[in-house]
């Protein structure tokens, strides 16, 4: 397996653009993927990277290299799926992502019961509100709410996530309650904002007698983790929109109350993303279809 790892080793390397971001991804150390890179380069008889002090770049050699050795590592794992469709015995391990409010409230709970179900498939779970990049990542599967913007992954649909707009008690005391968008804007309430770095401007998308409507929000707080904007709304600071099912429980309690009821916001899309050959590996697709069907359940529930 040792010419097998230093591939595998190249092509992250390749696609990380870095030897210990590579060797992070690969969970080997550092020592351990430069030399897995040597023995490679070695084999070859060519260089595969200029190293700089900064990164390294691929030599001509190492670019086209690369194809052929993204096709190789392509086919084991395709020979391995089959192997694995065969035996009904799938193991090894998956790296899955989230934001953190899917991850927590609809993914996590329910890992146990796959690995109970699947005892030889581990589960790397990463949560993160940020952006994330599957290929470069090394992602088998990563949820999302919202429009994915990668063409280049599948995407399956799971559900339609119902949202609103909701603020404390304590803010309409002190601020009102807004019935509809325009009203938010009028009366300048305090709207709080998930961002993430780079971008310049934030819009709510409401739907209105007219049909979809996007209002440019505005607010004294932001942040790019979505548990800290409904913490920040229970404390009053502001209304907040909010899959339905991650205020849930503040709703019934009332700790928060909706708002902007004549303008609801428009429902987003909750599915997962993942690479064309990913699929082809039943662990992934087990790991997909039990949860596509437990995440439907909650959000019917």
């Amino acid at each position: 397996m040792s010419y097998f790892n230093n591939l595998k080793t190249f092509v992250r390397t390749y696609e990380l653009g870095s030897m210990s971001a590579a060797a992070r991804d690969l969970r080997v150390s550092p020592a351990v993927a430069s030399s897995r890179l040597a023995q490679l380069e070695t084999h070859l008889n060519v260089r595969l990277f200029i190293r700089t002090t900064r990164a390294l770049q691929p030599t001509e050699q190492g670019r086209l290299f690369y194809q052929g050795a993204c096709n190789v590592l392509t086919a084991v794992d395709e020979a391995e799926a089959a192997v694995n469709n065969v035996t009904q015995n799938p193991k090894g391990s998956l790296y899955v992502a989230a934001p953190l409010g899917i991850g927590r409230r609809l993914i996590a709970p329910d890992v146990p019961g796959f690995k109970k179900e699947f005892p030889l498939i581990d589960i790397r779970l990463r949560l993160s509100d940020r952006k994330i990049d599957v290929m470069a990542e090394g992602l088998d599967v990563a949820f999302f709410i919202g429009v994915p913007e990668d063409s280049n992954l599948r995407l399956r649909k799971i559900a339609d996530c119902e949202r609103v707009l909701c603020a404390s008690p304590d803010y309409i005391a002190r601020k009102g309650h807004p019935m509809s968008g325009d009203q938010i804007m009028a009366d300048n309430h305090d709207c709080l904002a998930l961002r993430f770095p780079g971008t310049t401007e934030y819009r709510w998308t409401l739907m209105t007698e007219g049909g979809p409507q996007r209002y440019r929000i505005t607010g004294p707080y932001e942040s790019d983790d979505g548990d800290v904007l409904t913490g920040w709304a229970l404390n009053g600071e502001g209304i907040v929109m909010k899959p339905i099912f991650e205020v849930a429980d503040h709703l019934a309690t009332g700790a928060l109350v909706v708002v902007a009821e004549e303008t609801p916001p428009m429902p987003v899309q909750l599915g997962c993303l993942y690479a064309h050959r990913r699929h082809q590996d039943p662990k992934v697709r087990l790991f997909i279809d039990f949860m596509a069907k437990r995440i439907s359940g909650k959000l019917k529930g």
